[in-house]
């Protein structure tokens, strides 16, 4: 065996070329800068997630009512799950081309100037109307971005360990969880501060702590080298004599792996709607506290965290059918006892059955990952897999507003039957997407 840049010569032979097969320090370097790269961009996302909710309405939209404050801090968030796809579809083109490394230092320069900025951003009180506006134009930034994180980064894992895809895969979904929880207790700090003072300067230093985090995961993902399946295809799409279309064209063309691509994640992104946002929002109509609610998402989050390298493997030995039909079954159960416990108010209860669909969501979500990018030639992968997801992303973004409009439309706590057979229905076309998929965890990339 030759080394080479990090790899060593291997016989795998996919798309008519030789593939290098990454050695396993390469490898490790490769997981860990998946997570690391992962969990920054996730976090710089989802902070403005929870500024959205506590701080944005009282220094963006001061001028109106507070409910409508909020609901258009709301509308600002949203652009960045709607912005998602077009990232995906960017990101996916250019990342099907020139690599997949080269977009995810583009993807996570992109996403940290986004978040900085905003917290450099002057308020309604400094510059009028041009300050919430400045803002939706920096989310929708961080959702181009955002839209193409994903793709590159789980790509990259498993094309470095193709033998291992679900579990190599896992380390970048992590970094998603990851995110959610650094974010979610970096906020919490600042929180700590007065009032007055969290609304002058408090609120823009978890912005600002991207600019550190982003240094970091630069440094991280310039170290490792391009994936070793993605130079052989590149190899021998310059050797070919027909000339190539461009990647999006080719997946719309065929969209058979596109639409099960968006059916299997739409049950997992749902529900993670529903017990991270709704459920915590609907604990506070029926009694329980912020911080209550708080600590039991956290807990939630955690045990996600926690699973995504254990299923993801054991879909590498039991594959992703029967793994992500035993994760949904779980979670599509578990949503009617998690409400039923919420309208209880047993608190107890609530984190036994929220923790249940955490198991649930993580046995579904993890093998995700390997699954869709298995469903793509190696040529099309980065821009089948990132529309794929960044489109039930999208559809899940508008969960909570879906929960809350059958919550009225049932008359109100304590009536959720309507939510509930909302997350049944999600689970149903999660699961007639795994009956129709390819199980693919033994083939060859």
């Amino acid at each position: 065996m030759n080394e080479t840049a990090g790899t060593t010569t291997g016989v795998i032979d996919p798309e008519g070329a030789t593939v290098t097969v990454s050695t396993p320090k390469e490898i490790r370097r490769v997981l860990v800068s998946s997570f690391v790269g992962a969990l920054i961009e996730w976090y710089d996302f989802y902070v403005f997630g929870i500024a959205s909710a506590i701080v944005f309405p009282l220094v963006f939209f001061p001028e109106v009512a507070p409910g409508v404050g909020t609901l258009a801090s709301f509308a600002t968030l949203a652009v960045g799950f709607f912005a998602r796809p077009i990232g995906g579809a960017i990101w996916g083109h250019f990342g099907d081309r020139i690599g997949r490394k080269r977009m995810l230092v583009l993807s996570i320069i992109l996403m940290g100037i986004g978040t900085t900025i905003i917290g450099l951003l002057p308020t309604y009180a400094q510059i009028g109307m041009g300050a919430p506006i400045i803002l939706v134009v920096l989310r929708f930034l961080q959702g181009i971005a955002a839209g193409g994180e994903w793709g590159g980064a789980v790509l990259i894992a498993m094309e470095h360990s193709p033998k291992r895809r679900g579990f190599s895969s896992s380390f970048p979904q992590m970094g998603l969880t990851g995110g959610i929880l650094l974010a979610t207790g970096v906020f919490a700090l600042v929180a700590l501060l007065p009032k007055d003072e969290l609304l002058r300067w408090g609120w823009r230093l978890p912005f600002l702590f991207s600019a550190v985090l982003v240094i970091v995961g630069l440094w991280i993902r310039l170290g490792i080298h391009e994936s070793p399946i993605f130079l052989a295809a590149q190899k021998a799409a310059v050797t070919a004599t027909v000339k190539q279309k461009a990647p999006i064209l080719e997946v719309l063309r065929r969209p058979k792996a596109l639409i099960i691509s968006i059916c299997l994640v739409v049950g997992p992104f749902a529900i993670s709607s529903v017990y991270s946002t709704f459920a915590a929002a609907y604990g506070l109509q029926v009694g329980f506290t912020a911080s209550e609610m708080s600590n039991v998402v956290l807990f939630t989050a955690a045990i996600g965290f926690l699973g995504q390298p254990i299923f993801g493997t054991l879909s590498d030995y039991w594959g992703r059918k029967l793994v992500v039909t035993i994760g949904l079954v779980i979670q599509a159960v578990s949503v009617f006892f998690m409400l039923d416990q919420l309208n209880a108010h047993d608190l107890g209860g609530v984190y036994v059955t929220m923790g249940l669909i955490g198991i649930g969501h993580s046995i579904c979500y993890s093998p995700m990952a390997a699954w869709l990018g298995e469903l793509f030639p190696t040529h099309l992968r980065y821009t089948g897999a990132s529309l794929g997801y960044q489109i039930a992303g999208s559809v899940g973004g508008l969960t909570p507003l879906i929960c809350a409009a059958l919550l009225l439309a049932a008359g109100g706590p304590p009536n959720t039957i309507y939510v509930a057979l909302f997350s049944v229905l999600v689970n149903v076309i999660a699961l007639v997407a795994v009956f129709f998929a390819k199980e693919t965890y033994k083939d060859v990339l």
